[in-house]
């Protein structure tokens, strides 16, 4: 046993030697730079670059823990860029980070990162239904401010004689009181713009209080100075809009049926090309960095039918599919920041870091059982789903909390929720009456 252990010191100490023995004299033009890509509250990434390093070559990364203990790990670098993947780490911590050859003798600059510090799980919830008669549902909702939060879908009322009013509300509107029932009105056809007629709506976006779009469940939409309707615009074909989202009054998208995907430019409407027949429930976008240009996506599905899905990307003057690998299950709902974090959710709740990345992380229990019908984050540490039976999920940056009893559902479902940081508001149907579930932190 002895001369065995004597023989493992004898090789350790050759290969030793001959590392000694190909140290390379100090080039001052070779160099080692970190710089950070991209922190969460438990992750970073780390860009590493060299500049005539002679590879491959075998590095150390330093990391410097919080309490100033140290642990190093030997990284084969193979490649003149690379991204480092750095996980297990504290939130609202400070690390730092330095890389160094012994055969080359440079260490790159040390690097400081502090994580994103962790969001609160709990939330004070309350609920309001609303309807009388017939099959009352929302279908969106906007936060303007904690005062003013606009809903909006077909609420069934009964009238003055205590008798069914066949004519919908389909917006309702809190003041920071209480919730006032409006109609919002459509053509009763785009070919009889005589007659205005307060249709079921769909979706709503709001640019600011005096500058609000609000789609019906069909093929128009309205423009609204406060709740004053200024305008009604019908679409340049005839489909069911599913959700309007837009950069401004003079960039907006209306999705829906049959793939359809329509474009604003302040002046004129026009439908995109069509990649897809699947229906199309939710769109997205944000900004690409610090540039003024957008990434947006799309999902498409035939939700309630079969478990095909497509997830678009909506460029300047094309659409293309964007790879679902390796997902199995019909999509509802996205949302994502630019290249920090990418979610789409229905039959599961799925994610990316980078769009192009292989593969969609998670399976379709792994978070919840429960079907996910929208997705909407303030940031990627503050994300909140919601779905059937009322299931709320939320994730905090380091963990996801999915067992929240107040807001559950009978025999209903959320399908929309905005979110601002101090609210969250959901909005669905529960036996048959139209639903509204705040929660605040």
């Amino acid at each position: 046993m002895r001369r065995a252990i004597i023989g493992v010191l004898v090789i350790t100490l050759g290969l030793l030697l001959r590392a000694c023995d190909i140290t390379e004299p100090p080039n001052e033009n070779q160099s080692i730079n970190l710089i950070l890509e991209d922190v969460s509250c438990i992750e970073a990434w780390i860009k590493l670059s060299t500049i005539n390093l002679q590879l491959p070559a075998a590095i150390t990364l330093k990391q410097t823990n919080p309490t100033g203990e140290t642990k190093s790990q030997i990284i084969n670098l193979k490649t003149q860029d690379s991204l480092l993947y750095i996980d297990s780490l504290l939130p609202n911590k400070n690390y730092h980070y330095q890389v160094s050859s012994i055969q080359h003798q440079v260490s790159s600059n040390e690097l400081s990162v502090t994580t994103m510090d962790t969001t609160s799980h709990n939330f004070t919830w309350q609920t309001w239904t609303f309807g009388e008669h017939s099959s009352s549902v929302l279908r969106d909702v906007a936060i303007i401010n904690e005062n003013n939060i606009i809903a909006v879908g077909e609420i069934y009322m009964n009238d003055s004689l205590g008798q069914p009013d066949p004519h919908a509300y389909n917006a309702v509107q809190w003041d920071g009181n209480k919730w006032e029932l409006l109609r919002v009105m459509f053509y009763a056809g785009c070919a009889n713009p005589n007659i205005m007629v307060p249709y079921p709506a769909s979706s709503i976006i709001v640019f600011n209080e005096n500058d609000i779009w609000i789609s019906m469940y069909g093929d128009q939409v309205a423009r609204l100075d406060g709740m004053t309707q200024v305008e009604t615009h019908c679409m340049p074909v005839s489909f069911s809009i599913n959700k309007i989202w837009g950069t401004s009054s003079n960039d907006l998208y209306a999705v829906g049926s049959n793939g359809t995907i329509v474009r604003f430019n302040g002046t004129l409407w026009w439908r995109m090309g069509t990649i897809t027949d699947l229906t199309i429930y939710d769109i997205w976008g944000d900004l690409y960095g610090e540039s003024e240009d957008w990434e947006i996506l799309a999902v498409a599905s035939d939700y309630y039918h079969n478990p095909d899905r497509k997830i678009i990307r909506i460029l300047q003057n094309r659409l293309e599919i964007v790879s679902d690998e390796p997902l199995y299950q019909p999509l509802r709902a996205l949302w994502f920041k630019f290249k920090k974090q990418y979610y789409v959710t229905g039959s599961g709740v799925y994610q990316k870091h980078y769009l192009s990345d292989l593969l969609w992380r998670n399976k379709p229990q792994d978070i919840t059982s429960f079907s996910i019908y929208a997705i909407r984050g303030n940031n990627i540490n503050d994300v909140t789903g919601v779905g059937a039976y009322g299931k709320v999920i939320h994730f905090n940056g380091k963990n996801w909390k999915t067992e929240y009893q107040d807001p559950l559902l009978s025999f209903g479902a959320y399908y929309a929720i905005d979110v601002s940081t101090d609210i969250t508001v959901a909005v669905g149907t529960e036996q048959s009456k139209a639903v509204i579930t705040t929660g605040k932190r």
